[in-house]
């Protein structure tokens, strides 16, 4: 790992970068309220933003509130979430998590890291999420496979444990932009940064990042404002 003071550094302009790309960067789920949020969060897992925003709309169409889907019978949910992939143990937590909303939460979604991690299916990454981007409140930043591995490729961390990743990268950013970090890391890591061909030479982060390949092609503003139109442009084709 890099210096402390060189650490913070390239934190620094690592925002800087990836805010000229995103400056207002969200969620490609697709949602009406804090519950519906919460359940496609859990959904989104081991899955697509794009598969679930197929498949949601009938799932509200029949269960259109804790109470609802709470009470909804196991086989019928999992048929309606079956693509998504992991749909029994989904179903299991959609279904524990409404009923436990409805029950104990008078149907709100709870606004604590600690009320939501009690409900089923839900750890930090998914309440970080929820807390948020429905509620605004910045309890950490998000941590899944995207932005750990983009973390990583940074050397902003060296942990492998998206728990500590947060922890680290909570560190590095100012607690004001947690929320938005989240998004940015994701999105990078979804369109620019990927596992198997990360596109290294149109990346606005490449003269941070340790592990870029190639050469960079022309001025970082111009790398992330073609980020920021790939981002935006993702996120209108979502169904």
């Amino acid at each position: 790992m890099p210096p402390p003071a060189e650490l913070k550094k390239r934190a620094t302009d690592v925002r800087k970068r990836l805010t000229r790309a995103m400056p207002r960067p969200e969620t490609e789920l697709q949602f009406q309220d804090p519950w519906q949020l919460l359940i496609v969060t859990i959904l989104s897992a081991q899955s697509t933003d794009k598969t679930v925003n197929r498949i949601a709309p009938e799932l509200f169409s029949r269960y259109s509130d804790p109470q609802a889907l709470g009470a909804a019978r196991l086989p019928a949910v999992e048929r309606l979430i079956k693509p998504t992939g992991f749909f029994r143990n989904k179903a299991k937590a959609i279904v524990g998590a409404s009923g436990l909303i409805a029950e104990r939460h008078s149907g709100q979604v709870p606004r604590t890291m600690e009320a939501l991690c009690e409900l089923p299916g839900v750890a930090r990454k998914t309440a970080n999420v929820v807390l948020g981007t429905a509620y605004g409140i910045a309890s950490g930043i998000t941590v899944d496979t995207h932005a750990g591995r983009v973390s990583r490729r940074l050397e902003l961390t060296a942990e492998q444990d998206p728990t500590k990743v947060e922890r680290d990268l909570c560190a590095l950013f100012p607690a004001r932009s947690w929320v938005d970090m989240g998004h940015r890391l994701v999105l990078h890591g979804r369109y620019i940064c990927q596992s198997k061909r990360p596109q290294c030479a149109p990346c606005p982060l490449h003269e941070l990042c340790p592990a870029a390949a190639d050469e960079p092609v022309g001025r970082w503003t111009k790398r992330a404002d073609r980020e920021g139109a790939i981002v935006l442009a993702q996120g209108e084709a979502s169904p």
